[in-house]
C-alpha cells in the first residue's frame, strides 16, 4: 500500500479518494472545502492545512482540479508542489486540461526528477463512486506501469494513450463526441415526444436499433425514463454543464491550433454555451434536453 496525497475533492475527486482509502492506502487529502475534507477524514483519511503540507512524505500525489489554471497554481512556480516534492515522487494529474498545459507541467516535473503522468478520466460520478472509471494516461511507459496499480483501485479500464498530453487529447475527443451524442439523443427524444410518443418506449426502440448510444443506453436525459441518472433527480449531481462547456472549449481551441475541422463539435459547444448562459451551468450536462423540450 502507498502513502498518497489527494488534492481536489469535488464531485469526482471525493469518491476517487474514498476508493483509495477503502483499498488500504494511507491517504492525506486537501481541498478548499472543509466539509469535503471532513467527509474523507470520517472515512479514514488524514488532512492537512495546505497542499504542500499534505504532500510531505508522500510517495504519490494525485490531483483532480477544475481547470488548467488550478493545475498550474498547484504545481508550478516557487510555491508549487513540484518545487517541494523529493526526486522520484509519482505525480498523477487527473484533471481535464489543455494538452499544452499538461505538457508544460510534465516538462517541469521531469526536469526536477519527478515521475509525472496526465491521467484524465471518463465514467462520470457514478464511475468514480463504483471504482469503474476509465483512466486515459499520457507519459512515459515506465511511469504508467508504476501508476497503474494505484489507478486500478479507482478504475476499471486503464489506457496508456501515448506521450505527455496524449491523455488529455484522447479525453477531449471523447467528451466532444459525448456532447454530440447527448445533444442528438435529446433532440430525437424531444421530437418523438412532440409527436405523442412515450419517451420511455421510444428510448427502448432506439436502444435496440441503430440509434443506440451511451447517452441513450446508460445516461438517458429524459426525466423518469431511467433510474439512478441525473435526469431522474432534477439533473442534480453528475457532470456539470459548465464542465462540459469547458471541455468543448478545449476541443475547439485544439482544433484551431491543429487546423482540424469539427463542425459538429463546434455546434455542440454553441448549444452547451447557450444552455449554460440560461442559468443551467450547475446542472448535469444531460439537462441539455431542456433546450429541445422546455418545461
Amino acid at each position: 500500500m502507498a502513502k498518497i496525497t489527494f488534492i481536489g475533492l469535488g464531485n469526482m475527486g471525493a469518491p476517487m479518494a474514498s476508493n483509495l482509502v477503502k483499498a488500504g492506502h494511507q491517504v492525506t487529502v486537501f481541498d478548499l472545502s472543509a466539509s469535503a475534507v471532513e467527509a474523507l477524514v470520517s472515512e479514514g483519511a488524514s488532512s492537512a492545512e495546505s497542499g504542500k503540507a499534505a504532500a510531505e512524505g508522500a510517495e504519490c500525489v494525485i490531483t483532480m482540479l477544475p481547470a488548467g489554471k488550478h493545475v498550474e497554481a498547484v504545481y508550478l512556480g516557487e510555491e508549487g508542489l513540484l518545487s517541494a516534492l523529493p526526486e522520484g515522487t509519482l505525480v498523477i494529474d487527473s484533471s481535464t486540461i489543455a494538452p499544452e498545459t499538461a505538457r508544460s507541467v510534465a516538462e517541469e516535473a521531469t526536469a526536477k526528477g519527478l515521475a509525472f503522468i496526465d491521467a484524465p478520466v471518463s465514467g462520470g460520478v457514478g464511475g468514480a463512486k463504483a471504482g469503474t472509471l476509465t483512466f486515459i494516461c499520457g507519459g512515459e511507459a515506465s511511469t504508467f506501469e508504476r501508476a497503474k496499480p494505484i489507478l486500478e483501485d479507482m478504475g476499471k479500464n486503464i489506457f496508456h494513450a501515448g506521450p505527455f498530453g496524449a491523455g488529455q487529447v484522447a479525453k477531449i475527443c471523447n467528451n466532444m463526441l459525448l456532447a454530440i451524442l447527448m445533444a442528438g439523443t435529446s433532440e430525437a427524444l424531444a421530437l418523438g415526444a412532440k409527436n405523442g410518443l412515450d419517451p420511455a418506449v421510444l428510448s427502448e426502440v432506439m436502444k435496440q436499433s441503430s440509434g443506440g448510444n451511451w447517452a441513450l443506453n446508460v445516461y438517458n436525459p429524459w426525466p423518469g425514463v431511467m433510474e439512478g441518472v441525473p435526469a431522474s433527480r432534477n439533473y442534480e449531481g453528475g457532470f456539470l454543464v459548465n464542465l462540459m462547456t469547458k471541455d468543448l472549449g478545449l476541443a475547439f481551441d485544439n482544433a484551431v491550433t491543429n487546423q482540424a475541422s469539427i463542425p459538429m463539435g463546434s455546434l455542440a459547444r454553441n448549444l452547451f454555451q447557450l444552455h449554460a448562459g440560461q442559468g443551467n451551468g450547475e446542472l448535469d450536462f444531460s439537462s441539455i434536453l431542456r433546450l429541445f423540450q422546455p418545461e
